[in-house]
């Protein structure tokens, strides 16, 4: 059993960088990680989607910092309760998914979640999934769990608010989800969880019903969103989301797509580097200084922390031969061709995008070019040897 550090300098670090709220309070959360305790803490993940991302491994990173600390740590698939779906943040209602899509989706979890904690080891992280006490409940049991809370503390909820004053419907099966999660805290009897700012409330009513079924505490501590000072956060929509299956090229090219305002919360949430050099180039970019320099750094930095920093080398490198030399990348991609075919056939035979409907909008935008020229017409038939450019980053040769 591994020994439980109470250093107070790694424990003070901890509960600042990166962290929006701790409840009750930080005082209490402060005396329990120094009293040399060992605290059973866990964050839970839905699996909507078939790979985590940046934005999952800013609580994974927390979670790795108290498993360093030797508290025992629980990574929980979410896997009944994606089926019901999260409705935090939603105008409206989630597609509900089945449990196959649930499972295909989570496959390579744990096997990304172990580039930041370890299931190994003297104080290995556990590997749980919620269906495991959420299926086996009987209707009784859901009636007793839906006492603990009323009608009018569900409709606080900002989203749900926000749709009734629209007219929209807000389902049943969504005022369920927070007694769901909540109930993962009950049935695993633990002392803490760590999630995202926006899981708030879902976290404390876990807190509420550890302690209204066994009388027991327990601790919640969010971290931080990562978005600008607009509060613009990095999205599907924008195209600069960071999966932990992108490539390390595919990492530096969606942080230099990122607004000026994020590179600041970047560095705190998704790097390692020093608080105080962090603060310095903060202060040097109030005074003036290029943010793009910055920029590059932290692109370094986020695929050095996610990949490698052999990783981490070659995608600054590859940046720099493809976008400021205005060079082709030696990997160049081949698609073989035949005379006749558009450029809409091109894109979508290459896989450069998902439909000839997504080509032509591509084109539309002015975000394809043939040997460097934007085109402007969805009939152009590229000859062979050309070179397809879709955006910033991606290319394919036709041969």
């Amino acid at each position: 059993m591994s020994k439980v550090s109470k250093d107070s300098r790694i424990v003070k670090l901890f509960l600042e960088r990166g962290v929006e709220n701790v409840y009750p309070d930080l005082k209490p959360v402060e005396k329990v990680l120094l009293s040399g305790k060992k605290l059973k803490v866990y964050l839970g993940v839905d699996p909507t989607g078939p790979t985590l991302h940046i934005g999952h491994a800013i609580p994974l990173r927390k979670l790795a910092e108290l498993q360093k600390l030797g508290h025992e740590i629980i990574f929980l698939i979410g896997d009944f309760t994606a089926m019901i779906g999260d409705p935090t943040d939603k105008s409206a209602t989630r597609v509900r998914l089945t449990r196959e899509q649930v499972l295909e989706n989570c496959k390579h979890y744990k096997k990304q979640a172990s580039r930041f904690v370890s299931f190994r080891g003297d104080n290995p992280a556990k590997f749980l999934f919620n269906s495991k006490w959420l299926g086996k409940m009987r209707f009784h049991d859901v009636v007793e769990l839906a006492s603990h809370f009323t009608v009018q503390q569900m409709s606080e909820r900002d989203m749900f608010e926000t749709r009734l004053k629209e007219g929209k419907p807000v389902y049943l099966h969504e005022f369920l989800y927070p007694l769901m999660q909540g109930y993962d805290t009950v049935a695993m009897d633990v002392d803490m969880e760590i999630g995202g700012n926006d899981q708030t409330f879902n976290m404390l009513a876990g807190r509420t019903l550890l302690k209204e079924i066994k009388g027991k505490e327990k601790f919640v501590l969010t971290t931080t969103l990562l978005a600008d000072p607009t509060g613009k956060k990095m999205g599907k929509t924008e195209g600069n989301m960071i999966t932990l299956d992108d490539s390390g090229e595919e990492m530096y090219g969606k942080v230099m797509s990122w607004t000026d305002g994020m590179i600041i919360p970047g560095f705190r949430l998704c790097t390692d580097v020093d608080v105080g050099e962090i603060e310095r180039m903060e202060d040097l970019m109030k005074k003036g200084g290029n943010p793009v320099e910055y920029k590059h750094q932290l692109a370094y930095e986020v695929v050095k922390t996610f990949r490698s920093q052999k990783e981490a080398e070659a995608a600054k490198e590859h940046f720099r031969t493809v976008h400021q030399s205005h060079e082709l990348p030696e990997d160049l991609p081949q698609l073989k061709w035949k005379k006749g075919r558009t450029i809409v056939d091109a894109l979508v035979d290459s896989k450069l995008v998902s439909s000839k409907s997504d080509a032509r909008r591509q084109i539309e935008q002015g975000g394809v070019k043939i040997d460097g020229k934007v085109v402007t017409q969805q009939g152009a038939e590229p000859g062979k040897g050309a070179v397809i450019q879709k955006g910033k980053r991606h290319f394919v040769q036709l041969v």
